[in-house]
């Protein structure tokens, strides 16, 4: 970011590369609708542009990124209650093979599950678990990210995780 804040034009590439993916699949996870994870994607790169000439690195780069992701979509969050598209927010299943469509269909069953386990966390420990799983932060980032403790963040992470063993037991 500090290249790209420089006048480095190509360094933006390599950084949309990078956390390309993950952060729209923060977002589709988080707000449960792949046309407005899309709207905040772009939103999220047009306010890291804007913001190239005042960027400080306090945190890591992704962390950073995602703080703004987050703000976002939790300020869209705020204002109407989010409806979760379950088959656009699915993924397909690495490694599942085409001659075993019975395996397809139990894991596929079992992806709906824990989507639907996610979507039914509180928004808080949602954000938590999507912002470790999708952003790889810390939880230091995520504290920092969502303005809260290390140790609220710890067990927010600690309360959804176990949501969605119970669940998918």
């Amino acid at each position: 970011m500090l290249r790209y804040a420089a006048g480095e034009t190509a360094a933006f590439d390599v950084l949309y590369a990078r956390f390309r993916v993950r952060l729209l699949r923060y977002l589709a996870r988080l707000t449960g609708n792949v046309a407005l994870a899309e709207e905040l994607f772009q939103d999220t790169w047009s306010r890291v542009i804007d913001a190239r000439a005042r960027y400080s690195p306090s945190a890591r780069f992704g962390a950073y990124l995602f703080r703004i992701a987050h703000h976002l979509a939790i300020d869209h969050i705020r204002r109407q209650k989010p409806h979760i598209d379950i088959d656009s927010v699915l993924v397909e299943f690495p490694g599942v093979p085409d001659d075993d469509p019975a395996l397809f269909l139990d894991q596929f069953e079992r992806m709906q599950k824990l989507v639907r386990l996610v979507e039914a966390l509180p928004v808080e420990q949602r954000t938590v678990l999507l912002m470790r799983a999708e952003g790889d932060l810390t939880l230091e980032e995520i504290a920092q990210s969502v303005g809260t403790g290390r140790e609220t963040i710890k067990s927010r992470l600690r309360y959804a995780l176990a949501k969605l063993r119970e669940g998918l037991s």
